[in-house]
C-alpha cells in the first residue's frame, strides 16, 4: 500500500466530491489477435477478457477498493461479464479464475452457457461475502456497436470503487492490428488517466505474450 499511501491527499480530494467517478472512452488499438484465436480455437471475447483481468491485477492502481470505510488492496479476482439470455435480456455470467488461459475460456463459456440459458437475473452475486464482491470489476461487451460514449451504472454514486470496463465492435487497423472503443470507469482517488494507460500498454503485452507462448 505504499504507493496508496503516497496519493492518499488525492483520494480525500476526489472522495469527498458527489462523484469522484473518472469515465474515460477511446479507441483502443492492440495486436489482431482474431487469427490466431481462430488458429487455436479460442473465442476473440474470452480471450480479450484474460488479458484485462490479468492487466488489472498487474497496474496497481486498479486493485484498490473501499471496504468499511478502508481502503484496500485485492490480490485476486473473480471474472465477470454481461451476457445476453434467450428473451435478449441482460444477465451475469460468473466464474472462478484460472491462470492458465485455455482453463480460464473453458470456464468462462461455461459461465456464459449458463448464464444466457437462465430467464431470471442470475444473482450469484448476492452469495459473496462485502470482501468477496470487491474482487470483481464489471465488464461488458457490445460487439454490435462502435460506440463513443458510455455511462456504466454505479450502486453507489459517491462510491465507483469497483472498476467498469466497455468494449464494442472490432475493425480492421490495418497492418495487423485491429481497433475496437474501449471505456473504463474508475474511482479518481485511486487512478489517473496515465494508469489508464498502463493498463492499455499491459493488455497489448498479455495478448503479445499469449500468441508467443
Amino acid at each position: 500500500m505504499i504507493s496508496f499511501d503516497r496519493r492518499l491527499d488525492r483520494f480525500e480530494l476526489f472522495d469527498i466530491m458527489d462523484s469522484p467517478a473518472l469515465n474515460l472512452t477511446f479507441v483502443l488499438e492492440l495486436p489482431d489477435f482474431r487469427p490466431w484465436c481462430k488458429a487455436q480455437n479460442l473465442p476473440p471475447f474470452h480471450v480479450m477478457l484474460c488479458a484485462v483481468l490479468r492487466s488489472v491485477l498487474k497496474v496497481e492502481n486498479f486493485r484498490y477498493r473501499i471496504l468499511d470505510g478502508e481502503v484496500v488492496r485485492i490480490d485476486r479476482l473473480t471474472p465477470s461479464f454481461t451476457v445476453k439470455n434467450q428473451h435478449n435480456d441482460l444477465n451475469f455470467a460468473q466464474f472462478e479464475w484460472s491462470d492458465d488461459l485455455r482453463e480460464f475460456v473453458l470456464r468462462g463459456m461455461l459461465a456464459r452457457e449458463e448464464a444466457s440459458n437462465m430467464e431470471a437475473l442470475n444473482h450469484r452475486y448476492r452469495s459473496m461475502t462485502p470482501r468477496e464482491a470487491k474482487e470483481q470489476v464489471f465488464v461488458t461487451c457490445i460487439p454490435w456497436l462502435n460506440f463513443t460514449s458510455i455511462q456504466h451504472p454505479t450502486a453507489v454514486l459517491a462510491q465507483p470503487d469497483i472498476p467498469s470496463f466497455a468494449w464494442g465492435k472490432f475493425r480492421d487497423a490495418g497492418a495487423g492490428r485491429l481497433a475496437l472503443p474501449f471505456s473504463v470507469q474508475v474511482h479518481h482517488g485511486f487512478v489517473d488517466g496515465y494508469h489508464i494507460h498502463l493498463l492499455v500498454e499491459q493488455i497489448a503485452a498479455e495478448l503479445t505474450a499469449m500468441m508467443l507462448a
